[in-house]
């Protein structure tokens, strides 16, 4: 339905937002060992990192398109793998990602990459995919957290489709039974387009309005941005500061790049991506759950992750710098009254 794909566009920045990492394009070295192609071009390695970074979400990790938001988009994205070099010239492509495609979902990208970049991907796609056909990094893999996603194998039937997410519990195999509970509890809040056996009513746009004030019902209240915001997207919110110094100031940019995705920009964890996951992302303003949380903790904790949950390590992907920027802001932001009886 057209209105889903327009809806899932407007979402699509702020998932992208929070498939984290710094502008820096840095790939961590285990999710490059994560791909069994060991490309020896420096200038085609450059061009996978900025895959990986910009490109992947709508256009699959090996080019193919095969990705959930390639589900709400129309037109879908291109999938590189069924199209030749001879079929889409190297000037055209740079065109497009340099300017952007109209009526699709293809952005201009002249603002956020130099034309060396541009080049650079553009060169890489049409060599790894296009070209040689190649799988290209993989995600689930320990470096991306995933220390033992073989674990997860009863559930890939419901995620790729195979067997349908409403098939009644009493038909399902002990192991399928299990699957399911998995998928639901790990794997929906990526892979949510599991297929069903009856998808129920089609939901039809209708245009509604407020009941008239008759005398006997009073006036609703005013609307804004925030208290009309659904009730995931009003944790989307960051705080304001104009009192932040300079350390603060780079770990706000890095936290809401990077953390802001699971955690939430106000902290809380309350957002929709949070929501979902299993355990829940920690509540940075919780003063209880942060009650031990030194510094020295919270930067080993974003450093080497935490096994068992949803938080990756960053050591790859973050400086210790960055790290200590990222620990002095959320200090300040989410439990700046506990700074120093923490440091004690």
């Amino acid at each position: 339905m057209r209105l889903t794909s327009v809806l899932c566009l407007l979402c699509i920045p702020v998932l992208l937002a929070g498939c984290p990492r710094p502008e820096t394009h840095a790939e961590t070295d285990a999710a490059a060992a994560g791909s069994d192609v060991a490309v020896k071009d420096p200038r085609y390695e450059q061009g996978r990192k900025i895959y990986n970074f910009h490109c992947y979400y709508c256009h699959g990790y090996s080019g193919d398109a095969k990705t959930l938001s390639a589900t709400y988009i129309d037109p879908k994205p291109r999938d590189f793998t069924r199209v030749s070099p001879e079929q889409l010239s190297r000037e055209r492509m740079l065109k497009s990602v340099r300017e952007g495609r109209a009526g699709t979902a293809m952005a201009s990208y002249k603002e956020r990459l130099s034309d060396k970049e541009i080049e650079e991907v553009v060169d890489f796609i049409r060599h790894e995919f296009m070209q040689e056909g190649r799988e290209n990094t993989r995600y689930h893999i320990p470096g991306n957290g995933w220390i033992d996603h073989a674990r997860y194998a009863p559930a890939y039937t419901f995620a790729t489709g195979q067997t349908a997410l409403d098939t009644p519990d009493e038909t399902l195999t002990p192991e399928q039974r299990r699957g399911k509970k998995l998928y639901l509890s790990s794997c929906v809040s990526c892979h949510d387009r599991a297929r069903v056996m009856d998808e129920g009513p089609v939901w039809e746009p209708s245009v509604v309005s407020y009941p008239r004030n008759n005398g006997m019902l009073p006036s609703p209240p005013p609307l804004d941005v925030l208290s009309g915001a659904s009730v995931y997207a009003r944790h989307d919110q960051p705080h304001q500061f104009d009192d932040l110094d300079a350390e603060q100031q780079q770990g706000e940019a890095l936290y809401q790049q990077n953390c802001a995705f699971c955690h939430a920009a106000d902290g809380t964890g309350r957002n929709w991506i949070g929501t979902f996951l299993e355990p829940h992302p920690r509540n940075l303003t919780d003063t209880v759950a942060m009650q031990g949380m030194t510094s020295e903790r919270l930067s080993h904790v974003i450093r080497e992750g935490l096994p068992g949950t949803g938080m990756p390590a960053w050591k790859t992907v973050l400086t210790k710098e960055q790290t200590q920027q990222i620990v002095a802001y959320v200090r300040r932001a989410f439990y700046p009254g506990r700074r120093a009886a923490i440091d004690e």
